[in-house]
C-alpha cells in the first residue's frame, strides 16, 4: 500500500511517501480501504517526538480516517465488506496517512449518508475533542458564559457550535480575517488577538476551552469567575496549574468509542455543527500540509486525499 510515514522523529521533512506492507485485521478488527484522512496538531506532534509514547519506525501517522470496510477479522461483526465507515485511531498506533488500515471495530462508526469521505475524515478526532472537553469535561450549561481560545482551528470550531447549541453564550479569539467565520459557527463576540487584549476584555466567564497553549493559558484563568473552570488541550497530558485557588484546571482525556463518534457524525449531519472549511493535499504532499498546519494559522481542517 502506499503511505505516508517516518523512520525517526524531526521536522515535516522526515516525512516519507512510499510502499508498506498491507495490514492484516487481527481478530475484532476491520480492514478499511481509506479514502481521506485529516491532520491535526498531534500528528506533527507526534512526528516531532513530542509525546512520551515510543513508537516502531517506520511509523504511519494520522489519527482519523474516513473509507470502506474491505476485511473482516475473526469475530468483527459488527459491519460487512463495502460498509462507508470513518474512526479515530488509538495511540500510539495511530496509521491513518495510507491506503489501507486495520482498527478495532468498537472505534469505528458509520459514515452518514449526507457526507463524503473528506467531509467525514475531518470531523472524527476534533468532533471527540470538542465533543467530550465541553460536554464530559467543562459540563457547560445553558446560559453560561464560555472563553473558546483560537476559535478558527478544527476543534475549536466545533466547540463554537457545540456550545452554541447547548445554549452557551460563546466568547473567542480570532485573526480578524477569521472573525466572519467564527461568527457563522456561533459565536457572540470575538476578539482579534493579535490586535486586542482578551484579558482586559473578557471577565466572568463560568468556563474557558484553551486549544492554543502556552502563555494563552496561563492568562486565561484571569477571565474566570470564581467557581469557574478551565480545560486546555494544549499544553501535555496534564491540566496546567492554575494560579488561582478559586477555579478548577481540568485536561480533558478523549477516549475513542463509536457512541461519541455517532454523536458527532449526528450532529454535522443534522446541520447543528457546521462542517468546517477543508482544503484537501494529496497524501504524498503530507510534508506540505503538516508545514501548514504546524505553523497554527489555519481555518478549520486539512485532509489528505488518499483515493
Amino acid at each position: 500500500m502506499k503511505a505516508s510515514f517516518i523512520r525517526k522523529h524531526g521536522g515535516p521533512e522526515v516525512i516519507e511517501h512510499g510502499e508498506l506492507p498491507d495490514p492484516a485485521p487481527a481478530a475484532g478488527e476491520v480492514l478499511v480501504d481509506i479514502h481521506a484522512a485529516s491532520i491535526n496538531a498531534a500528528d506533527w506532534k507526534m512526528r516531532a517526538g513530542q509525546y512520551p509514547a515510543k513508537i516502531d519506525f517506520p511509523h504511519v501517522l494520522g489519527r482519523d480516517f474516513s473509507g470502506v470496510v474491505a476485511a473482516l477479522g475473526a469475530g468483527a461483526n459488527d459491519f460487512k465488506v463495502g460498509d462507508a465507515v470513518f474512526g479515530v485511531c488509538e495511540v500510539p498506533r495511530e496509521g491513518a496517512y495510507a491506503e489501507k488500515i486495520a482498527i478495532r471495530q468498537e472505534i469505528v462508526a458509520r459514515k452518514p449518508e449526507s457526507l463524503g469521505h473528506v467531509q467525514c475524515a475531518a470531523i472524527g478526532l476534533v468532533g471527540l475533542t470538542a465533543l467530550i472537553s465541553i460536554e464530559g469535561t467543562l459540563k457547560l450549561k445553558a446560559s453560561e458564559t464560555i472563553l473558546i481560545q483560537g476559535g478558527a482551528g478544527g476543534v475549536a470550531g466545533f466547540a463554537i457550535a457545540l456550545a452554541r447549541h447547548l445554549g452557551a453564550r460563546v466568547i473567542t479569539t480570532a485573526s480578524m480575517a477569521n472573525h466572519s467565520y467564527v461568527r457563522s459557527l456561533g459565536a457572540e463576540q470575538v476578539i482579534d488577538y493579535r490586535e486586542q487584549d482578551f484579558a482586559k476584555l473578557v471577565s466572568n466567564c463560568d468556563a474557558v476551552f484553551d486549544t492554543v497553549g502556552g502563555e494563552v493559558t496561563a492568562r486565561s484563568f484571569a477571565v474566570l469567575r470564581p467557581g469557574g473552570r478551565l480545560a486546555s488541550i494544549a499544553g501535555g497530558m496534564e491540566a496546567p496549574p492554575a494560579p488561582r485557588p478559586d477555579v478548577t484546571s481540568l485536561r480533558p482525556k478523549i477516549g475513542r468509542d463509536r457512541p461519541h463518534l455517532d454523536r458527532v457524525a449526528k450532529l454535522v449531519a443534522q446541520g447543528i455543527v457546521p462542517l468546517p472549511a477543508i482544503v484537501e493535499y494529496p497524501l504524498a504532499s503530507a510534508a506540505d500540509a503538516h508545514r501548514v498546519s504546524e505553523a497554527r494559522h489555519l481555518r478549520g481542517k486539512l485532509v489528505l486525499k488518499v483515493r
